[in-house]
């Protein structure tokens, strides 16, 4: 029987975008260091913009809902756009 063993962990990654919470789940390698990633990380992405509230490890429901593609996503849409479900009038 072949062994199997986990080589990465979940992540819940807190921040806010010019004041709006936003939540990331992120899978980050064993042993990495998930508050220095991510804080990284939202400078290079979003400069002055985010602000990191919390890092912490996924509880096992949200692992697995992480895994079945089943967690929360932001509304966020940074252009201003109608998303292309719900046209512009014009």
């Amino acid at each position: 029987m072949a062994k199997l063993f986990k080589t990465s962990g979940v992540w819940v990654v807190e921040f806010t975008y010019d004041g709006r919470p936003r939540t990331w789940f992120k899978a980050l390698p064993q042993g990495r260091d998930a508050i220095a990633e991510m804080t990284v990380l939202l400078k290079d992405l979003y400069g002055e913009h985010a602000h990191l509230v919390s890092v912490r490890p996924a509880t096992g429901k949200e692992d697995l809902d992480f895994i079945r593609g089943d967690v929360p996503r932001n509304q966020l849409c940074p252009t201003g756009r109608a998303p292309l479900t719900r046209p512009r009038k014009e």
